[in-house]
C-alpha cells in the first residue's frame, strides 16, 4: 500500500526527499513550492524552484500560492484529499487548517537536532556556534515554529573544517532516507511521536548581511566557524588592498593554523607562503579564497597571483 502524498518544499536541499518518497511507491498528487523567482544577469527570467523543477519532471502537478490562509487556498489544498503532507523547508507558515487537511497530519523534516536550532537556518548556526554535532529530526507539524513531537531522528558529526554547504548535501541524503521511514511507520500505524524537551531550546534566525564580514578581532576558533558556516552563501568577507584598490575578498574554507600578528595581519607571510592570518587569539589559514567576479582559487595561489601582497586583511 502506499500513501497519497501533498509535498511542500522550495530549495536544493528538499529535492532528495521529493525523490526518495516517488521512489518507495508513494503517491505524490501534488508538489507545494515558492513561486518562480528572477533569475539572470538582468533578472528579467523567472526560474522555477528546485522543487518545482524536480516535480514537473515527475508530471506532478505543482502549486505556489503566496499565502495559504485563504479561503481558496484551503480549499484546493483539502480537494487533494492525500493522507500526509511531508514539508522539507517551504517557505510558507502553515495555518491550522492546513495542518488539519491530510488524513494522518503533516510531516516536516527540520535539519537539526531539536529543540536545539528551531528556525531558518540550522544547518549555518550549528556550525557557526561550533557544534560538534547535528542532525536531522522527522516532526509532526504543529502551529508553533518547529515545536512538534519528533517522531525519528539521526545524529551526525561535524567534521571540523566542514562547510555549510558539504553538510548541507549529507544531511539532505540523510533526511530523505529517514523520511521514506517515517512514512512507512505511518502506513503500518507504528509511527511514535514525543513531544521536545523544554530544555536546550534555541533559535536559528535567517543569516543578515550585516553578520557576514569577518572580525579578525575575534579568536581563531570563531573565526574560522564563522567563515565555514557562511560557506558558500552567502559567503564570509574581508576586504584587502590588491593593486592600490580596495577589493572584497570572500573566504570560503579555512582551518585553524600556527601564527601571530596584529588582527588582520597575513601571518603566512612571516611562516611561509600560504595565507594565515592572524586573530585576536590564534590564526586561521585561508585555504580557499574568492576575489570579486573570479574564479575559487586556494590561498597560496591568490599570493602568488598578487605583484604585491597586502600585509592585511581588514
Amino acid at each position: 500500500m502506499s500513501l497519497r502524498v501533498i509535498f511542500m518544499g522550495t530549495p536544493d536541499f528538499s529535492v532528495p526527499v521529493l525523490s526518495e518518497i516517488i521512489g518507495q511507491g508513494h503517491e505524490v498528487v501534488a508538489a507545494y513550492s515558492q513561486p518562480p523567482r528572477p533569475a539572470g544577469r538582468r533578472g528579467l527570467e523567472l526560474r522555477p524552484s528546485p522543487v518545482h523543477a524536480s516535480a514537473e519532471t515527475f508530471n506532478i502537478p505543482v502549486h505556489n500560492p503566496t499565502s495559504l490562509k485563504t479561503d481558496a487556498a484551503i480549499e484546493v489544498f483539502s480537494g487533494h484529499d492525500a493522507d500526509v503532507a511531508v514539508v522539507v523547508a517551504y517557505g510558507l507558515l502553515l495555518p491550522p487548517a492546513i495542518l488539519a487537511a491530510p488524513r494522518l497530519g503533516c510531516l516536516n523534516l527540520h535539519a537539526s537536532l531539536l529543540p536545539r536550532w528551531r528556525g531558518a537556518a540550522p544547518i549555518q548556526r550549528a556550525i557557526m556556534a561550533g557544534d560538534s554535532e547535528t542532525g536531522v529530526n522527522v516532526m509532526q507539524m504543529e502551529a508553533g515554529l518547529d515545536t512538534g513531537p519528533v517522531c525519528l531522528s539521526e545524529s551526525v558529526a561535524i567534521g571540523t573544517d566542514e562547510t555549510a554547504g558539504i553538510l548541507h548535501d549529507r544531511l539532505s541524503m540523510l533526511g530523505a532516507d529517514l523520511m521514506v521511514r517515517a512514512l512507512a511507520a505511518l502506513e503500518r500505524g507504528g509511527l511514535n511521536c514525543a513531544p521536545q524537551p523544554a530544555d536546550g531550546v534555541t533559535y536559528a534566525d535567517k543569516i543578515d548581511k550585516g553578520e557576514t564580514r569577518i572580525d579578525w578581532s575575534r579568536p581563531a576558533d570563531e573565526v574560522h566557524n564563522m567563515i565555514r558556516g557562511l560557506s558558500p552563501f552567502p559567503g564570509a568577507w574581508c576586504e584587502a588592498d590588491i593593486g592600490g584598490k580596495r577589493e572584497r575578498i570572500k573566504a570560503l574554507r579555512s582551518t585553524l593554523a600556527d601564527g601571530s600578528g596584529a588582527p588582520g595581519q597575513i601571518a603566512g607571510k612571516i611562516v611561509g607562503d600560504d595565507l594565515t592570518i592572524a586573530c585576536g587569539t590564534g590564526a586561521v589559514r585561508l585555504t580557499e579564497v574568492q576575489r570579486a567576479g573570479r574564479q575559487a582559487v586556494d590561498g597560496t595561489a591568490f599570493l602568488r597571483g598578487l605583484q604585491s601582497p597586502p600585509e592585511t586583511l581588514t
